[in-house]
C-alpha cells in the first residue's frame, strides 16, 4: 500500500525561530520556511524533507533521539560542535559508558556505533554517530 509513497517525519519545538538559528547555522543543515503553516523544513542530503513544527507551551522534547547524524570522524564532530556552544549529554547508564567527550565507544566494545547524544534548544535528543 505504501511502496511508492514518499513517507516523512516531523518533530515539535517550543521556538520555531530559535529552531531555525540552531539547525540552519549551528549544525549547518538547509532550512526552509513554509510561512502559510508556521513550520520550518529541513532539507537532508539523502532527499528526505523533516518538518518542524510549532507547539509552544504545550511542547514535550522528546525522550528518544529523534534524528542520527552519521559523521567519518566522531571525535571532529563532536569537537567542533563544542566549539559551536553545543552541550553533549553524559547518561549514567553502565551498559553505554561514555567517555569525557559524551562519547559511547561501541565500535571498540561491541561493534555498535560509536555514539555521542546532544539536545536541540526545545531539548529534543539529536546525535552524531561512527558506523564501520
Amino acid at each position: 500500500m505504501f511502496k511508492d509513497t514518499k513517507a516523512f517525519s516531523g518533530f515539535s519545538v517550543n521556538d520555531i525561530a530559535q529552531a531555525k538559528g540552531f539547525y540552519e547555522q549551528t549544525l549547518g543543515l538547509k532550512v526552509s520556511e513554509d510561512s502559510g503553516m508556521g513550520i520550518l523544513v529541513l532539507h537532508i542530503t539523502t532527499g528526505t524533507e523533516i518538518l518542524i513544527y510549532p507547539k509552544g507551551a504545550d511542547h514535550q522534547p522528546a525522550a528518544f533521539t529523534i534524528l542520527n547524524f552519521p559523521v567519518d570522524d566522531i571525535d571532529e564532530a563532536v569537537d567542533e560542535l563544542n566549539r559551536r556552544g553545543v552541550h553533549f549529554e553524559h547518561y549514567n547508564n553502565s551498559d553505554l559508558p561514555q567517555d569525557e567527550k559524551g562519547i559511547f565507544r561501541g565500535l571498540s566494545r561491541d561493534g555498535s556505533p560509536d555514539i555521542a547524544w546532544f539536545k536541540d534548544p526545545a531539548g529534543n535528543i539529536l546525535s552524531v554517530l561512527k558506523e564501520e
